[in-house]
């Protein structure tokens, strides 16, 4: 059973699409994906969601992994502060959402919009908590957890392919 985190979400809107979710259903999503992690985090976590256009994140992907091109969400751990005590609530990092990428991969995928945007926010969140996608077995983990946690709010499982 979940915990209720206290945790803090600064959202940024740096795009002019249409259908982005309002911040109060951003924050559920981030909220949700931490408490359902079954992660332990002291005090209020921190983390920040920007939404932006393809030109920035082509840029941003560009510059911090080498791929020019666009994507969907990129993560931005903000790892160990070296000084900072034990008990001081952790600065989780950035997620970064490509708004109008999630738009049309919902329509070429046959998904609900906020179903996409839900499972790119739980899958962010997830990068930022140290879950990762490099091996198979790590994909596995963690598409499972997504999966399980989009599930239990009435979510379908987005790896299903649809038949």
């Amino acid at each position: 059973m979940a915990t209720r985190t206290s945790l803090v979400v600064d959202i940024q809107i740096a795009c002019d699409d249409v259908g982005i979710p309002a911040m109060h259903q951003i924050e559920t999503w981030v909220t949700r994906a931490v408490e359902d992690s079954g992660e332990t985090l002291p005090g209020r976590p921190e983390l920040s969601v920007r939404l932006v256009d393809k030109e920035e994140m082509r840029s941003l992907n560009r510059d911090f992994r080498q791929k020019d091109k666009v994507t969907n969400v990129l993560s931005f751990p903000a790892g160990g502060i070296a000084g900072l005590p034990v008990e001081a609530a952790p600065l989780l990092g950035d997620i970064v959402i490509c708004a109008a990428v999630v738009s049309e991969e919902a329509a070429q995928q046959g998904k609900s919009t906020d179903d996409h945007w839900a499972h790119m926010l739980v899958h962010g969140t997830l990068h930022l908590l140290g879950y990762d996608h490099q091996s198979e077995a790590d994909a596995a983990a963690m598409e499972g957890l997504e999966a399980r946690i989009l599930s239990a709010h009435g979510i379908s499982d987005p790896y299903v392919k649809s038949r």
